[in-house]
């Protein structure tokens, strides 16, 4: 399968799973996460005080709540903090923690956003390159859609560039 890309509102996407760029706590936060936590209701938070958090490269599940998807999918992406830190291993294994546990809970479409580029501060072209190149390779062979949802037109533009 391939990916496709598109600029518009994760939290409107109709497929089985959402990916939510999300902080340690799970609890909220802005950009991604707190539009999600907004548009999916209290029962989100609720459930997100259960997980416990999660670490930097890893995901956790929940339940879709009021979200159209069934599924929301919460990973951590790395801080930039210069690129010689280990960021690009974690930014790799949010994308293929968050495909792990789509399949294993039988979603056949997941939409992500482009993790760690926003407050994170992971230089969009990079954060690109790594999302496509790291989706791509999780779902080979997979009978799962990919849908990178970025939320402006020049980000879209960007993607689509490099990913011609």
């Amino acid at each position: 399968m391939s990916i496709r890309i598109i600029q518009g509102d994760i939290t409107k996407m109709t497929c089985d799973a959402i990916v939510n760029a999300a902080n340690s706590s799970l609890l909220g936060g802005g950009g991604v996460d707190g539009a999600i936590h907004k548009a999916a209701g209290k029962g989100l938070l609720l459930e997100c005080m259960t997980l416990g958090g999660c670490k930097a490269g890893q995901a956790k599940v929940t339940k879709g709540h009021r979200l159209p998807c069934k599924r929301i999918i919460h990973t951590v992406g790395p801080k930039w903090k210069g690129g010689n830190n280990g960021e690009e291993e974690l930014l790799r294994s949010c994308y293929r923690e968050c495909i792990r546990l789509a399949v294993e809970h039988e979603c056949k479409s997941v939409a992500f956003p482009l993790i760690s580029a926003g407050v994170y501060g992971y230089p969009k072209e990079q954060a690109i390159k790594i999302a496509i190149e790291t989706i791509e390779q999780a779902i080979q062979g997979m009978d799962i859609d990919a849908v990178l949802v970025l939320f402006d037109q020049e980000t879209k533009e960007l993607a689509e560039a490099l990913y011609s």
